[in-house]
């Protein structure tokens, strides 16, 4: 009947899914690189459960399956350190095992060193062995050790790697739900802003349909941003390329922050801006995500703010910069402003001003998506400028 340790590791061994799939070139590798270290002709990696143990990898010899009784590496493996016997016939714990006996190999030299998860459970072992008796001397040992931890490093990033297409999967799941959930108050509020924008009462009112055509052209961009939002979520957040005209990005980001930037009394003057490669949604947030942010901590003061977006050109790509003429974020603050949930000293929490610690860690997801750097310096205009690497994609 299995211990509680066997039951631990059986679930452990079911976390990493490795007796359901084949070894890889990356498990055989490490196998081949045993033996050779070992200088011997074979090599294994075993996994053991409360029953049996499961060769997943094998040089010199067909990997297989046998009982837990007969598995030599099953005595030693749940031990603290390698075991290196010269001659298996004169150890106590291996001399009847039918792996030396002749039952089912004639094992002279033996060594395995323990496969241990992060937590420090065992759960199998990287054994090499001969048919003849050898030593092993100390720099193979440790070789040897330091290649079984390679095997445990395979083992957790396949793991890792399963964990993350679930959760990619669930996410686009979610998405698609949140999706939905959004666009039926969409096609309400668009519903009905069309339906004022016809009413007779409004023939005499330009400055209102204007406000309702402003407010119709917000709806259909955000309608459109859910779109590709739960695009972006289906393809597991990789960044689509395509070509990208900023000026057309940038000016649909000012348009969405009219508001805003009018209750501040901002001016934003931009540049003449390139057309790049890479994904208009993501960068339309990017856009928003980094005026917004100037705007708001540069009118702190009460200021009315200035913002200049510009772009040169430089070798392989982009340079692309945000500035303004406010407070400006002290060097020591520049990278830890990009954590998650993270703000800048600009006084903001004194003048009551909301942390864009999400945004600028979103803004540097969106350009590592799209290969590219970002960061934030001094800004000629007094304040700080947000300056961002895109590859040219020519």
């Amino acid at each position: 009947m299995p211990n509680a340790q066997d039951v631990v590791r059986a679930a452990a061994i079911a976390e990493y899914g490795v007796l359901a799939e084949s070894p890889g070139a990356d498990l055989r590798g490490l196998t081949e690189l045993a033996a050779a270290v070992a200088g011997v002709p074979n090599a294994v990696i075993n996994i053991i459960d409360d029953r049996q143990q499961h060769q997943i990898a094998a040089v010199g010899f067909e990997a297989a399956v046998c009982s837990r009784e007969d598995s030599m590496c099953s005595r030693v493996f749940e031990g603290p350190d390698q075991t290196i016997v010269a001659d298996a016939r004169a150890d106590a714990r291996f001399a009847q095992n039918p792996f030396v006996t002749g039952e089912i190999a004639d094992v002279r030299f033996y060594a395995s060193s323990p496969l241990r998860t992060p937590s420090g459970l065992p759960i199998g072992s990287l054994c090499v062995f001969d048919d003849e008796v050898r030593e092993l001397d100390e720099h193979g040992a440790r070789s040897l050790g330091l290649l079984a931890e390679q095997v445990v490093d395979v083992l957790e990033l396949r793991r890792l790697t399963r964990e993350l297409r679930r959760s990619n999967e669930q996410l686009a799941q979610f998405a698609g739900q949140v999706s939905h959930d959004l666009r039926n108050p969409l096609a309400a509020l668009t519903g009905y802003l069309e339906l004022a924008a016809d009413s007779p009462e409004l023939a005499s009112a330009p400055d209102a349909t204007k406000a309702l055509s402003r407010a119709e052209s917000a709806a259909a961009r955000m309608a459109s941003l859910v779109e590709d939002l739960l695009d972006f979520a289906r393809i597991g957040g990789s960044a689509r390329r395509r070509p990208v005209a900023l000026g057309d990005v940038v000016r649909a980001a000012i348009a969405d922050l009219d508001a805003q930037i009018d209750a501040a009394g901002a001016s934003i003057d931009v540049g003449e801006l390139p057309v790049v490669q890479g994904d208009a949604t993501l960068l339309g947030a990017l856009a928003q995500n980094l005026l917004a942010n100037a705007v708001k901590f540069a009118s702190v003061d009460g200021a009315q703010p200035r913002v200049e977006v510009r772009a040169e050109r430089i070798a392989g790509g982009w340079r692309v910069t945000i500035d303004d003429d406010g407070p400006g974020v002290p060097a020591e603050e520049r990278e830890r402003v990009f954590g998650l949930m993270q703000r800048g000293d600009r006084s903001d929490v004194e003048a009551g001003v909301e942390g864009l610690g999400i945004g600028l860690s979103t803004c540097r997801r969106i350009v590592q998506a799209h290969g590219g750097r970002i960061g934030i310096e001094d800004a000629a205009l007094g304040g700080a400028s947000v300056w961002v690497l895109l590859p040219a994609g020519d």
